[in-house]
């Protein structure tokens, strides 16, 4: 029986668009196709899915304007080329017990920050600070609850959900089933997993529909012998959108000290799905983290992550401009309002993009100035993809910090506790996982 979620609907053709667009593809030669198509009934009628199939396949063939400014291969050779210069390894030796409980602090800092933002994704600024504000709680200081005035909770549509009063635990979440998918294959198959491994693992052992977006549409393209890296554009148009770049996390904490190397893990996994800003996104983060247990300063932090995709990139841009804004001292609050007015929270793709929500995490980690709370809580009280943003933001602050830095204020309610969707890990003890993971790391330095 056709599925929705598996047709291609006038909301795909329109995200389309804008995509290609943002690519600098010259969109004039489908143009009038793209307009009869959305006064089709295609989003009903399953006979009209060839023909905007055959748009898709037009699309992604248009060619790129002549005056457009950026360089953006999605190639790992190619990216490299363009990278700028970057430690690539770090030499600074830290004994295994100060290196676990960095990457543990990682594993509890990205699952606090998901739970903090995991209630209130897709709602909107407005919808957001007026519950803090109606509140007397902004700005954010705390994990949102639902056990609040019954005014309240009807004006902003509070109901049942991950707010914290009803959880005990780190519930299941994309934000943290991709964290143990990394891990699990790199277990499995060690520093030498390919794209076509991590293919083979997600038809394995993810159910189609627990897929979204991007992986989706390579879910799809993998069942019918589509592999990497043609499976990441074939009528994919959520290619640059968020989804590679929450994939990031374990890559990173497997090659501590080796940021070339976490950013090389990195790429395999987002080569299956995404092209581009949307590779470039994962590559940056895993690059992050395995710079983080080494550094103090978010700013290095950052720009080691930087160091290991294009310099002339969309994404590099838009984190430079970040640190810019910072550079000029502009207070938290203007910093989201600029933000916001290069990316429209109510249209889809900047929602969900890779670009938009990165800048979100450079603003968390920077107005977060290394503090634990206060980064989580400017990740998400700036909305867009927030679960994503505060699991990421957590991640990277709490592999700086380490576990015994972490204030029990955000700990304390996971209970060691972590929900998967992932064959033979539904429920973990954190900590447990952890040590497992840094046992694969320990097998990654032994190679390097």
């Amino acid at each position: 029986m056709p599925h929705k979620w598996l047709s291609i609907t006038k909301g795909d053709l329109a995200i389309e668009r804008e995509q290609c667009l943002d690519e600098g593809r010259d969109f004039t030669g489908v143009q009038k196709e793209y307009d009869t198509l959305l006064k089709t009934d295609l989003d009903n009628d399953p006979t009209l899915q060839p023909r905007a199939g055959a748009f898709l396949d037009a699309t992604i063939a248009l060619p790129v304007q002549k005056d457009y400014q950026f360089r953006e291969p999605s190639d790992l050779a190619g990216i490299r080329a363009e990278r700028p210069d970057g430690p690539r390894r770090i030499n600074i030796s830290l004994p295994d017990d100060v290196l676990f409980d960095n990457v543990l602090g990682a594993w509890l800092g990205r699952c606090a920050g998901c739970l903090l933002g995991k209630p209130v994704e897709g709602w909107r600024t407005e919808r957001m600070w007026g519950y803090l504000k109606d509140l007397g709680r902004f700005p954010l200081a705390d994990y949102f609850h639902s056990d609040i005035p019954e005014a309240v909770a009807k004006k902003y549509d509070v109901k049942g959900g991950a707010f914290i009063n009803n959880v005990n635990r780190m519930v299941e979440d994309d934000d943290t089933n991709y964290t143990v998918t990394g891990f699990v294959l790199m277990k499995q198959k060690g520093a030498g997993f390919t794209p076509d491994d991590m293919a083979d693992f997600w038809m394995q052992n993810i159910p189609l529909l627990h897929t979204c977006t991007a992986e989706r549409v390579a879910y799809k393209n993998f069942s019918v012998g589509i592999t990497a890296p043609a499976s990441a554009a074939y009528r994919n148009v959520y290619r640059e959108w968020i989804g590679a770049q929450i994939r990031a996390d374990f890559f990173g904490y497997a090659a501590m000290g080796y940021p070339e190397l976490a950013a090389d893990f990195a790429f395999r996994d987002a080569s299956i799905s995404h092209v581009k800003n949307g590779i470039y996104g994962e590559m940056w983060v895993a690059a992050m983290l395995a710079a983080a247990p080494f550094e103090r300063d978010v700013m290095n932090v950052i720009r080691t992550g930087l160091s290991e995709i294009p310099a002339k990139s969309r994404l590099a841009r838009d984190i430079e401009t970040v640190i810019g804004w910072h550079a000029e001292g502009i207070g938290y609050a203007e910093a989201i309002s600029r933000i916001h007015t290069q990316w429209n929270e109510k249209n889809g793709h900047h929602w969900c993009h890779t670009n938009s929500n990165a800048m979100i995490v450079a603003l968390g980690l920077l107005w977060g100035e290394g503090d634990f709370e206060k980064s989580v809580c400017r990740a998400v009280e700036a909305c867009l993809d927030t679960d994503c943003n505060g699991a990421t933001v957590g991640s990277v602050v709490g592999m700086m910090l380490g576990a015994k830095a972490l204030p029990s204020k955000w700990i304390a309610p996971l209970n060691d506790t972590l929900d998967t969707g992932i064959a033979g890990y539904h429920r973990v003890s954190i900590s447990a996982i952890a040590k497992e993971g840094f046992d694969v790391y320990r097998a990654v330095r032994e190679r390097a």
